[in-house]
């Protein structure tokens, strides 16, 4: 008989597609990297992480000295943001539909591509303001339909049984960028100029694309599934709404997200009205926010699961935290705080990302991470313009206040709402009507049980 689920339950896990003879494998810190496509993208995404915020900083603090307006810095992120509020479903639905190694070739390439384009017009003294927002419109669209397809790849290349190992791993390649890349962007913006560290960041698509074109496709664990149709869209969304389960995690991430995901906004901000220091001041801040969020990661490549009120225990932390960053009165006493944010707010964007991944029917996966990504970033296009106001018209430490306190409200008002008294859905059935379809056509699933 089906049970309430309850708040210590763990959230959703992949259905099973094998005996129950056959147990998942225990998962170590660096079970994914046995993998050899695994271990290929993954060396990619680091080194083309650290180069993704050597730009992410220089790009800021460009904007800032060309306007001195930290609202043009918000308008900025906001621009890179938008574009998955309005492709961020036909992402999810181009990476059910298509190959998603040949979309990430084609993404990858769009990325390097404008990185190359900001470094040419940075280095040849033409760039403006102008420039740069039409570039991060670009890369903003090549990210809506790259994320996605990049967050579903994972699944093929490692397989359900180390699929939250790799999230988590995931992560901490982009926590490792985050904690070299602001550094060293503000060591080339010292000594050689900005526009170096564009062309830096152009160099390193080279990784991605090589691993991507090495990766084995026979040895990749594909979706044995049948081509699915436009309306399999409609279905997905359907899908989302009658689980709450699934739509909880979400919905606690963009409520987050709208504020988390532009500190970059805050720290520019804080660094020169604060502060009054230069690039490498602004970078300093976000490496200390980086070292925590990568400490964040690997603990949650090596976690066991997350239940719903440890989920809420993460975001009521982070929440606290920003609060207290308000009332730091000097640089050192705000990165005493800086750290543990950094930490919480990747365990609680890897556990969402995680729950929706493993919970999410095989089918609608790339269309439910469509939706994880649209809620997610696209918060990020409405929190970057709104961080760059308040910051601009009352100052930094009001935004850091806001950014903790807001979140707050949301998350309370969430959890007074979670599904912990909802009746299992019809997910199971769902589910088992996957498994017959799967058997009627003799295709054998190629995960193992998970969980």
């Amino acid at each position: 008989m089906n049970r309430q689920s309850g708040p210590d339950d763990p959230l959703p896990s992949a259905p099973s597609m094998t005996p129950r003879s056959h147990p998942p494998r225990r998962v170590h810190l660096f079970s994914s990297l046995r993998e050899r496509n695994y271990r290929l993208f993954f060396a990619g995404r680091l080194l083309v992480n650290t180069g993704t915020w050597v730009q992410r900083i220089a790009q800021d603090w460009l904007v800032l000295t060309l306007t001195d307006s930290a609202t043009a810095v918000g308008i900025t992120t906001a621009l890179q943001f938008l574009p998955t509020l309005l492709f961020g479903l036909t992402g999810g639905w181009i990476a059910d539909r298509w190959p998603k190694r040949r979309v990430l070739l084609i993404t990858q390439s769009t990325m390097g591509l404008t990185a190359a384009a900001l470094a040419a017009l940075t280095l040849s003294g033409q760039v403006t303001v102008w420039h740069v927002y039409v570039i991060a419109c670009t890369l903003g669209t090549a990210t809506a339909i790259d994320e996605p397809a990049r967050q579903a790849f994972v699944n093929e290349l490692v397989g359900p049984h180390n699929l939250r190992n790799a999230i988590g791993l995931n992560a901490s390649a982009w926590q490792f960028g985050a904690l070299i890349g602001p550094a060293l962007s503000g060591a080339l913006m010292a000594n050689v100029g900005t526009g170096y560290a564009f062309a830096i960041n152009a160099l390193t698509y080279l990784a991605p694309l090589g691993s991507l074109l090495l990766i084995r496709p026979h040895e990749l664990h594909r979706s044995s599934m049948p081509p699915t149709s436009d309306r399999r869209l409609r279905e997905a969304l359907r899908h989302l709404t009658e689980n709450r389960t699934l739509l909880w995690p979400i919905l606690l991430v963009g409520a987050f997200g709208l504020f988390t995901i532009s500190l970059p906004v805050t720290l520019a901000s804080y660094a020169k009205s604060v502060l009054h220091a230069d690039a490498g001041g602004y970078g300093l801040l976000s490496a200390a926010t980086a070292a925590g969020a990568l400490v964040g990661a690997l603990i949650a490549a090596y976690r066991p699961r997350t239940t719903q009120r440890a989920l809420f225990g993460i975001g009521g932390a982070l929440a606290v935290l920003y609060m207290g960053a308000s009332l730091a009165t000097g640089p050192w006493a705000l990165a005493v705080f800086l750290a543990p944010m950094g930490a919480t707010t990747t365990l609680l964007n890897t556990a969402t990302n995680t729950a929706v991944q493993i919970g999410a029917p095989e089918a609608f996966r790339g269309r439910l991470m469509g939706v994880y990504v649209l809620v997610f970033v696209g918060s990020g296009a409405l929190g970057g313009p709104l961080l760059g106001a308040i910051n601009q018209t009352f100052g930094p430490r009001t935004a850091l206040l806001m950014a903790g306190a807001v979140p707050a409200i949301c998350a309370t008002i969430l959890w007074l709402t979670r599904p912990s008294r909802q009746m299992p859905s019809a997910a199971p059935d769902f589910h088992r009507s996957l498994v017959v379809a799967r058997s009627t056509q003799q295709v054998r699933p190629r995960g193992r049980k998970f969980g």
